[in-house]
């Protein structure tokens, strides 16, 4: 590692860890420790959703993935993007009117059950454990490619990052860190698409033409088809990245940092501008690398193409940029895990001890302390699963929780806000309907089983043929909410009028 790198990455760390002390300090409550007391204000908690999203799969997957595919690595740039629509159209206002700390809690202002609590906790914790999983095995190999350390110690030195983070700093320390590493990932990406363009003159129209002779796929790689083959896989990917958004629980939390709805609003507005030119932006990083670094050397450095980013980096800007844009992509692992824990750390402190073993009676130290020990709980257990998970992969473990938040999260989110008939049973059947649904169909489908050893988890025959299974698992978790409302006589229409008025107006 060069002198530059590793001062690079010394300065991400101190400042990170200067940002927890003032954090820490600021971090008494737990609506602070949870939600940052609801101070953050439109654009910061915009450009903290931002730095939650833009993960390190965003950044470095999606370069790789239109380096060496072409338009079809576009594809998830463009879901990625059209997702936050749904959340800013249908989700936002309403969660944030509703809720408190979690998802449960949103769900748990028209049905106060702890059944309801107990099945959302779950589903949230599911989706945090694959999600953290896949960004530790991610953050474990590409630190280990970029520093020449081992795997495990790659791995512990994330963890106990970002279990300092959120431990000492809550959410308050975690918005920040998420803040300073969109602002750096917006520069370094806005440079390198600078240096892009002008080596093809300032003019998109050359690049698209030059960039067909300077792959091996010729004209192929302006085209769809390279990797999608299968029109249904690819519809139903694209279904889990663009309702799944909308379900995932560290991305959802962030709504209920802010005071009221309308700052809500103009943070996803925020949001969706920063990351809309991200994923505009990624189409230089891709054929960038693919011109200029070559698909041969992306994948000697990583067959999954995640290096072609650093890689283009040092073809543009040598040791310096490629030591910045490195830097940058840990902070931006740092920051995506830091929100997991403590969305994870929410639904097991929060909803299962407080509101369930507790049954509310609870006092604010406690809380405190509860929520302390389930980030450290959460912390351990992902990283105790990474060790053993660096051989999977990790594509699978994320499209699995984009495809339970779309499953078993968002059905019961819609139907609780626009469906007077919905009831107790019908948010209960939901959530297990596609939660399960999703989980069986990935369980036996091409991810993990595969007749040619090595190339999945398993070797078998898939029963399942589609890699990511949304399509029929979305519609079963509607499915199994809708049955489960008309299988049950409950309704209380006096209280779904209250929460008509909460969800459009915030008043409680």
């Amino acid at each position: 590692m060069s002198p530059i790198a590793l001062l690079l990455f010394v300065i991400i760390v101190v400042t990170t860890l200067i940002i927890t002390y003032w954090a820490a300090k600021r971090t008494n409550t737990t609506s602070e420790f949870y939600t940052a007391g609801g101070g953050l204000t439109g654009w910061q908690n915009g450009l903290a959703i931002a730095g939650d999203y833009l993960s390190a799969a965003s950044f470095l997957g999606i370069a790789g993935a239109i380096a060496l595919t072409g338009f079809d690595g576009f594809f998830y740039s463009i879901g990625y993007l059209v997702a936050y629509l749904v959340v800013l159209y249908i989700v936002a206002e309403p969660l944030r009117n509703l809720g408190k700390y979690t998802i449960a809690d949103m769900i748990n202002a028209r049905f106060e059950q702890k059944k309801v609590r107990g099945v959302a906790a779950l589903s949230t914790i599911t989706i945090v454990i694959f999600y953290m999983i896949a960004q530790l095995v991610g953050a474990g190999a590409l630190i280990q490619l970029l520093l020449g350390i081992d795997y495990w110690l790659a791995v512990l030195i994330v963890g106990v990052m970002m279990t300092i983070y959120v431990l000492f700093g809550g959410m308050t320390a975690t918005s920040w860190v998420q803040i300073i590493k969109a602002v750096l990932l917006m520069l370094g990406t806005v440079v390198i698409s600078f240096l892009v363009l002008a080596k093809f003159h300032f003019n998109i129209l050359t690049m698209f033409d030059e960039i067909k002779t300077l792959t091996p796929l010729g004209e192929k790689y302006i085209n769809p088809g390279v990797k999608y083959t299968n029109s249904l896989d690819t519809i139903s990917m694209m279904a889990a990245l663009v309702l799944g958004t909308a379900g995932l629980p560290h991305i959802l939390m962030r709504f209920f940092t802010v005071k009221d709805a309308k700052t809500a609003r103009s943070s996803v507005v925020t949001a969706t501008w920063v990351i809309g030119i991200f994923y505009i932006l990624t189409i230089f990083l891709g054929f960038g690398a693919a011109a200029f670094v070559g698909a041969s050397d992306i994948m000697d450095a990583n067959a999954a193409g995640n290096m072609a980013a650093p890689l283009l980096a040092h073809a543009l800007g040598g040791d310096f940029l490629m030591s910045f844009v490195s830097a940058v992509a840990f902070a931006t692992i740092l920051a995506v895990v830091a929100g997991l824990v403590l969305s994870g750390a929410s639904a097991f402190a929060h909803d299962i001890y407080g509101q369930i073993i507790k049954k509310g009676k609870i006092t604010e130290k406690q809380q405190m302390k509860a929520a302390r020990y389930a980030s450290v709980a959460v912390a351990i257990l992902s990283i105790i699963l990474a060790l053993f998970a660096q051989k999977m992969n990790v594509a699978f473990l994320v499209s699995l929780a984009f495809c339970v938040a779309a499953s078993a999260n968002l059905p019961v989110i819609i139907f609780t806000i626009y469906w007077k008939r919905f009831n107790t049973t019908g948010a209960v059947t939901g959530v297990i309907t596609g939660l399960i649904t999703a989980l069986v169909l990935v369980a036996i489908s091409p991810s993990v089983l595969n007749p040619e050893p090595g190339v999945a988890i398993l070797t078998g025959t898939a029963i399942f043929p589609l890699t990511n299974p949304a399509i029929v698992s979305i519609p079963a978790g509607f499915l199994g909410a809708f049955i489960g409302t008309l299988l049950s006589n409950k309704r209380d229409e006096k209280k779904y009028a209250e929460v008509i008025v909460k969800a459009n107006t915030g008043m409680k």
